[in-house]
C-alpha cells in the first residue's frame, strides 16, 4: 500500500502547517539583531601585563590599547578654549535665552577680556560667583583669552574658605547674590577685591560696604572694553599652562582644588564626544541640556562640546548654585523646564540619577494604564536581552509613546541620547530606564579633578550583568584618554582570579593637577573612591 494512502490531509491541516512553519521562521529569523557585536562587550578594557604588589594592573579603554596614544583634542586645530568657536561655523545657535553666532560670542568675550585687562594688573585671578548663563560663558572665554586665572566653586559654602585660601583680584557675581558677597568681604577680610556685578543691584546692599568696596557693572566693563578690544594685542597662550582653579569639598569636608589647563579641557571635550556612537554623533541640529553646573570642570566641558559642535545649549535650573530661594530638585519638572527656554527641543540630555529615576517612574506609571502594558513590557524586555532597543516599535506606538508624551511632551519625540552621571545609579533601575526611555542610556563616572568622564559604559551596551552582591550599576571601562588602577588591593584575591577591589587612581590628559602637588608626566591622582574591576574590564564604584 502506498504511503499516501496512510496520510489523510485537508485544507485546514495544510493551513495549520503553513502557520506553524511561518511562526518558526519568524521566531528564529526575524529576531532583532544586537546593536553592537557581543564580542566588543566581552572585554571592555585592556589590563596591563604586570602589576605592583598591593595594586591592580593598569586599565585602559580597549579602543585605545596599550600601545595607543591618548587623544588630546577633537581636531588638530583646537588648542585653546577660544578654538572651540570655529570660524567656519556662521549659523546662529541659542545659548540659554540668547541667539548668537560664534563671531558675536568671540566679539563679546574680547570686549569683556579687554575691559578686565584694563581693570586688573598682571597675574590676576577672578572668582566667578555666577549661576550658569551666557554671562558665565562669556566671562570664562574672556578670562582664558586674557590669561587671567578663573576660580570656580562647586558649592556656595566654600566661598568664605576660598576667599581666605586664594584671595582673588576681582569677583564677578550676580546682583541677587551681591549682599552676601559684600557681607563676607567686609566683615572677614581686610583686602577687598573689586566686584563686577551682573544685573542691577537692589536696595539691600550695605551702604558702608559699598563705600569701601569698588563695585563695577558688567555692562560698563563690556562697553569700555569694546573700544579697547580693537587695538588690544593678542596674548600668547600656552595650552598646558593652568587657566582655571576649581575648588570642591572632599568626602571628609576638607577644601580641595585642582588646576586645569586648556589642554585638559580639549581632552575632556574629546572624551565627551567619544561617548556617542558614530551613527548618532553630535551635529549643529542637536540641542544639549545639562544638569551639571559650569562651575564644575565636567559641566564646563559639556558646554565647550556644545560650542565646538555648533549645537544649542542650556543648563537646567537645578544647576543654580548661588540662590536666595530653595534649590530646584532633580526631578521631572526640572527637565521639563528646559522646554520653556527659547532653545530647540533638546535631543541630548546630560542628567543626574535622580532625573532619570523620576522620569522612568512617571513614564512607567502612565504606561501601566494601558491594557497592553504587560505584553508591551514583555516584548521590550525580550528586545533588551537580544541587545536591541528602539522607540519606533509597535509597542512604543501603542503604549510607551503616549506615556512619554504625557510626562515630557515634545521632548519624548526628539530625545535621542541620555548620559547619566553625578551619583550612583542603582542596578535594578537600569532595565526600567532603558524600557521607559528606549534610547541609548550611557552611565558615566566623573570627578571634579577631571574635565571629562573617568569611566563610561558603551552607548549600545544593554547587557544585564549580575550584581556580584552590589546594588550599583557598573560605570564601564576607563574613558578613551584615561588610565586607571586600584591600590590597596588584596594580592591573594587577585592571584586567585578574584576581582580586585581598592582605591581608584587615575591619570590622563583630562585630569588636572591637584593644588599643592607638582605636575609630573606619570602623575597618578587619587579620587578618594573605592572601586571594583569586573571580569569584563568594567568598573563598579563602591563608595
Amino acid at each position: 500500500m502506498a504511503i499516501a494512502e496512510y496520510l489523510v490531509t485537508d485544507d485546514l491541516t495544510v493551513l495549520l502547517g503553513l502557520i506553524s512553519v511561518s511562526v518558526f521562521l519568524l521566531q528564529n529569523l526575524y529576531k532583532p539583531q544586537p546593536l553592537v557585536h557581543p564580542i566588543l562587550l566581552g572585554r571592555q578594557s585592556e589590563a596591563g601585563r604586570v602589576r605592583n604588589p598591593g595594586e591592580s594592573a593598569v586599565y585602559r579603554n580597549y579602543g585605545t590599547g596599550l600601545m595607543g596614544r591618548f587623544p588630546l583634542r577633537p581636531d588638530k586645530d583646537v588648542h585653546l578654549i577660544s578654538d572651540f568657536l570655529k570660524a567656519d561655523f556662521e549659523s546662529p545657535r541659542t545659548l540659554w535665552s540668547t541667539k548668537i553666532t560664534n563671531a558675536q560670542l568671540k566679539e563679546r568675550a574680547a570686549a569683556v577680556g579687554a575691559g578686565l585687562a584694563q581693570l586688573l594688573p598682571g597675574n590676576s585671578s577672578v572668582l566667578l560667583v555666577l549661576n550658569d548663563g551666557i554671562e558665565f560663558l562669556i566671562a570664562d572665554l574672556a578670562l582664558s583669552a586674557s590669561s587671567i586665572t578663573s576660580i570656580t566653586l562647586t558649592s556656595p559654602v566654600l566661598l568664605s574658605r576660598v576667599l581666605e585660601a586664594h584671595p582673588p583680584s576681582a569677583i564677578i557675581t550676580d546682583a541677587s547674590f551681591l549682599p552676601h558677597v559684600l557681607e563676607l568681604i567686609y566683615d572677614e577680610h581686610e583686602s577687598h577685591p573689586k566686584i563686577i556685578v551682573v544685573g542691577q543691584p537692589d536696595g539691600n546692599v550695605h551702604p558702608k560696604a559699598v563705600a569701601e568696596v569698588e563695585i563695577l557693572g558688567w555692562a560698563d566693563i563690556e562697553a569700555n572694553g569694546a573700544k579697547a578690544a580693537r587695538t588690544a594685542p593678542v596674548t600668547a597662550q600656552n595650552p598646558s599652562n593652568p587657566s582655571t582653579l576649581a575648588y570642591y569639598e572632599s568626602a571628609s569636608g576638607q577644601l580641595q582644588g585642582v588646576a586645569l589647563s586648556p589642554e585638559n579641557f580639549t581632552a575632556g571635550v574629546t572624551a565627551i564626544r567619544a561617548l556617542f556612537p558614530p551613527s548618532s554623533g553630535l551635529s549643529s541640529l542637536d540641542t544639549l541640556v545639562s544638569a551639571h553646573s559650569l562651575s564644575t570642570p565636567f559641566g564646563r566641558a559639556v558646554a565647550y562640546t556644545a560650542l565646538y559642535d555648533g549645537t544649542s545649549f542650556a543648563t537646567l535650573p537645578s544647576t543654580k548654585l548661588f540662590h536666595v530661594t530653595e534649590a530646584r530638585k532633580n526631578d521631572v519638572a526640572d527637565i521639563i523646564s528646559a522646554t520653556t527656554l527659547p532653545i530647540p527641543t533638546p535631543t541630548v540630555a546630560f542628567l543626574k540619577p535622580g532625573h532619570v529615576q523620576a522620569l522612568t517612574s512617571d513614564i512607567i506609571s502612565r504606561a501601566k494604564s494601558s491594557w497592553f502594558y504587560p505584553l508591551a513590557w514583555r516584548h521590550k524586555f525580550a528586545g533588551l536581552t537580544e541587545g536591541f532597543v528602539t522607540k519606533d516599535s509597535l509597542w512604543d506606538r501603542t503604549v510607551f509613546d503616549g506615556a512619554r508624551a504625557k510626562v515630557i511632551g515634545e521632548l519624548a519625540s526628539t530625545l535621542k541620547t541620555v548620559i547619566v552621571s553625578g551619583g550612583p545609579l542603582e542596578l535594578p533601575t537600569l532595565t526600567p530606564i532603558r524600557i521607559a526611555l528606549s534610547v541609548p542610556v550611557i552611565n558615566i563616572h566623573t570627578h571634579t579633578a577631571a574635565s571629562g568622564p573617568l569611566f563610561a559604559t558603551q552607548a549600545l551596551d544593554l547587557q544585564i550583568l549580575p550584581s556580584d552582591g552590589s546594588a550599583l550599576a557598573h560605570v564601564g571601562a576607563p574613558s578613551v584618554n584615561v588610565e586607571a588602577k586600584l591600590v590597596g588591593v588584596q594580592d591573594s584575591t587577585v592571584e586567585a582570579g578574584g576581582d580586585p577591589v581598592g582605591e581608584v587612581l587615575v591619570r590622563g590628559p583630562p585630569v588636572g593637577v591637584p593644588l599643592g602637588e607638582e605636575e609630573k608626566e606619570d602623575r597618578w591622582v587619587k579620587t578618594g573612591e573605592t572601586g571594583r574591576v569586573l571580569t569584563n574590564g568594567a568598573f563598579r564604584m563602591l563608595s
